[in-house]
């Protein structure tokens, strides 16, 4: 089967392609619209169909419109219900419902030839769970997934044995641990349903005194669900600005809510493992991204393997729709190949981009040593190679790399993005390096889901990677899987005696990431980074005045 699925309701728009049970292509609307988030100024006007996305996709696999066997889009609207009647205040869910109701409609619009009847709905949780579980390198495996909201629900537990869904608990709205989060967000000045990572940082900087009065009003219950009370936020820390000083209240709030959902998450998996007996866990949702809850779920949730998908966002029911009715109509699925499932350019292409610039470049024999050079001598690197990563994760293909033995590289490199100077920045390693410096999360950790603790003799010698508690969010890289890194990374240790290079996302505050040539160009442009490694070219930064 041909499957095209598209996610294009709350936020993410994205789109992915399954062919025969195989994840060929996925890719983010934002990656082309330049919206992060698929964000625009009015609420409804996020519900933008993924296009540019949808039309890659097809072009990448050489596949026509009038090859797919099915679209599913991953919103059932004939399971929704008024948000009032849910205890929701969203006075824009009517209007999200219709547009739901008429996807069939806009997206035989959009792709011309497509017969709206090959469209097909597929529940919102049920996406997530397929994106997690059947992505997974797990023939059978129980799946969580926690996320702001669904149709009716915010919460699926259940178990994939040979392809099957079994649904052992939902969580009806209101109450939603994504959505509880997304609150604490708001509340604390940053942006909801986009910024709830810098809550997660902010709270390394607190102490849960609130946790008693917070987990009073979130609590489990005996079916594998749980209630969130609503939280007078203001009692504990006075609501910010955007862009105004937090103060200790603030990262203690942030920490009680943190410790809470830590302590929610093990509690709902240890009561789905006695309810399976399962030894691996996969989890979707965006609540999935909160990759210091992950650490501790591997650590005490009592299975063997913990594995999250790399776009455990709303992006991710793109992928998770197209491999769930994929499963449905009998074909075998193959566990995604990894999170490099974007668009990519040939090095004429590349080649082509930097000559229509006008931009100085060179063809070094190896742009991994090149790169190693310029790390070592403490430069900052944009890094754009290989096909963009499906996720929010820069995974070595759209990244900004430096030297982690440098303090100041820290807040050098959030100056450089344009962001706040409490969030840490990634440290990567080979994967057969990692566990002398790092240990308590799960090694190898591809898609940087987890936290790890640095090895004590090792915080000094690379504290721009270390957080304020002394873990780092690592990625290991495969020689296998990432030749190029791999060498950049041996050759950054010959000249330094580290094996860890600074990752971060090749962005700057509030855009997407960098995914096509151009925006690689305009980013180096107007970020002060010393060398663009863009294919087997380097761009150097030019000294003032020349």
């Amino acid at each position: 089967m041909k499957v095209l699925g598209v996610n294009a309701l709350f936020h993410d728009p994205a789109a992915a392609l399954v062919v025969d049970g195989q994840t060929v292509a996925a890719a983010e609307e934002e990656r082309f619209s330049r919206r992060k988030h698929g964000h625009r100024p009015v609420p409804f006007a996020a519900w933008e169909l993924p296009e540019q996305a949808a039309r890659w996709c097809l072009e990448q696999a050489g596949v026509d419109v009038s090859d797919l066997d099915a679209v599913t889009y991953s919103f059932d609207p004939t399971l929704a219900r008024p948000a009032e009647t849910l205890g929701l205040h969203d006075p824009w869910d009517h209007l999200r419902q219709t547009y739901a109701r008429q996807a069939p409609q806009f997206l035989a619009s959009s792709l011309p030839g497509l017969d709206p009847a090959a469209v097909r709905f597929v529940r919102h949780h049920v996406a997530h769970a397929a994106s997690g579980a059947l992505a997974s390198p797990y023939r059978d495996a129980d799946v969580l997934v926690l996320d702001g909201r669904g149709e009716c629900a915010s919460h699926l537990a259940g178990r994939y044995e040979g392809g099957r869904l079994t649904v052992h608990a939902t969580q009806e709205l209101p109450h939603s641990l994504g959505l509880l989060y997304e609150e604490l967000t708001e509340h604390l000045g940053f942006l909801r349903s986009s910024d709830e990572f810098k809550v997660m940082a902010m709270a390394s900087y607190g102490t849960p005194r609130f946790h008693d009065e917070i987990r009073a009003r979130v609590r489990t219950d005996d079916r594998g669900g749980f209630a969130t009370d609503p939280i007078a936020w203001h009692t504990m820390a006075k609501p910010l600005r955007p862009g105004e000083e937090w103060d200790q209240d603030h990262a203690d709030l942030a920490a009680s809510v943190q410790a809470r959902l830590e302590e929610v998450l093990l509690e709902l998996a240890q009561w789905l493992r006695r309810r399976t007996g399962g030894d691996r866990l996969t989890l979707a949702g965006g609540v999935a991204l909160n990759c210091v809850a992950n650490t501790r779920l591997h650590a005490e949730s009592g299975y063997d393997e913990v594995w999250v998908q790399p776009a455990a966002g709303d992006a991710g029911t793109a992928l998770g729709s197209a491999l769930h009715v994929a499963a449905e109509e009998g074909d075998e699925i193959r566990p995604m190949p990894g999170a490099d499932l974007g668009r990519g350019w040939s090095d004429e292409e590349i080649e082509a981009y930097l000559r229509t610039a006008q931009v100085d470049f060179e063809r070094p024999a190896d742009v991994a040593v090149e790169v190693a050079e310029c790390l070592a001598a403490d430069g900052v690197v944009a890094w754009f190679q290989g096909r963009s990563e499906y996720g929010p994760r820069a995974l070595g293909h759209r990244s900004l790399l430096a030297h982690p033995g440098r303090s100041a590289n820290l807040e050098r490199l959030n100056d450089v993005k344009g962001r706040e100077q409490f969030r840490p920045v990634a440290p990567m390693v080979l994967t057969e390096g990692a566990s002398r410096i790092f240990s308590r999360g799960p090694l190898p950790s591809p898609y940087m889901l987890f936290v790890h603790d640095v090895a004590p003799q090792w915080r000094e010698r690379i504290p721009a990677v270390v957080h304020v508690d002394g873990t780092a969010r690592v990625q290991t890289v495969d020689r296998d899987d990432e030749p190029l890194v791999a060498r950049m990374l041996e050759a950054f240790e010959q000249r330094t005696g580290l094996p860890v290079v600074i990752n971060t996302s090749l962005n700057t505050a509030g855009r997407p990431m960098v995914d096509d040539p151009r925006d690689a160009l305009e980013c180096f442009g107007s970020a002060p980074v010393s060398l663009l490694a863009i294919g087997p070219f380097v761009v150097r930064r030019r000294p003032p005045g020349r």
